[in-house]
């Protein structure tokens, strides 16, 4: 972790955050306390635990707004814990991984994750991070922001057995409703967008993900491939050397 400022972030022009809660699960004591503090200096509120069990107990109890996980935890690692999490939640999880290996990184993504950092992270990066896992689980697609009053919700949009309606935020398969991560939702509306049109991987990191630079295409791959398992695995076919596409 990078040496922390003396004095506090300029809050001119920064976004509240004082209702956001971050737990944050760091069997490290003084990465626990870095990363905590600095957090809380860009005015977070946050939540910590030690290990994969008590984090599990904390995140129960405090409901938290974002994880942030380290891979590495005694008693319940951060792969297990993730998985353990998304059984009841789609928060959205932020992983940190001390190596950022193949392993590591495809295993949390695997787990639900929906992004990872490797340590040590700069404290500008985490906080882009959150800021972006926190934009998914909170936006409003510009189609509903436009049609606004002339209706409650907007048409669906079906492409065989699945139905997507962007307004009310909710996916359905043979009628049944599918419930989706904030991050799968977004990458699913993205392709409804699109139908029939082949999106690269950056373009999906940078209109999903909200990276402003490049990033791990892994992420993509391992998230579409969490997709295909809930909305059909043929609905969105890859174009190898190119990316993917919704198929009509």
């Amino acid at each position: 972790m990078e040496s922390l400022p003396r004095r506090l972030p300029d809050r001119t022009h920064m976004p509240d955050t004082s209702a956001v809660t971050v737990l944050l699960v760091e069997d490290d004591e003084v990465i626990r306390r870095s990363v905590a503090l600095a957090l809380e200096r860009y005015g977070y509120r946050v939540t910590t635990a030690a290990d994969g069990l008590d984090g599990l107990e904390r995140f129960r109890d405090d409901r938290p707004d974002l994880l942030l996980l380290d891979v590495m935890l005694p008693g319940l690692d951060g792969i297990g814990l993730c998985r353990r999490i998304r059984e009841t939640s789609t928060a959205p999880v932020l992983m940190m991984s001390a190596r950022g290996d193949s392993l590591d990184v495809v295993s949390g993504l695997e787990a639900g994750a929906d992004d990872y950092v490797v340590k040590p992270v700069d404290t500008a990066v985490l906080v882009a991070r959150i800021r972006s896992l926190l934009r998914r689980a909170t936006f409003a697609p510009a189609q509903q922001r436009e049609q606004g009053a002339r209706a409650a919700t907007a048409d669906r949009l079906v492409f065989g057995d699945l139905a997507v309606d962007p307004a009310a935020l909710e996916v359905y398969r043979d009628g049944e409703e599918i419930a989706l991560a904030p991050t799968e939702l977004r990458l699913l509306l993205e392709f409804a967008a699109h139908p029939g049109i082949v999106l690269d991987r950056q373009t999906l990191l940078r209109n999903v993900w909200d990276y402003g630079w490049d990033g791990d295409s892994r992420v993509v791959d391992l998230c579409v491939q969490r997709l295909r398992k809930k909305i059909g695995a043929d609905r969105i076919e890859t174009v190898r050397g190119f990316g993917y596409k919704l198929r009509r």
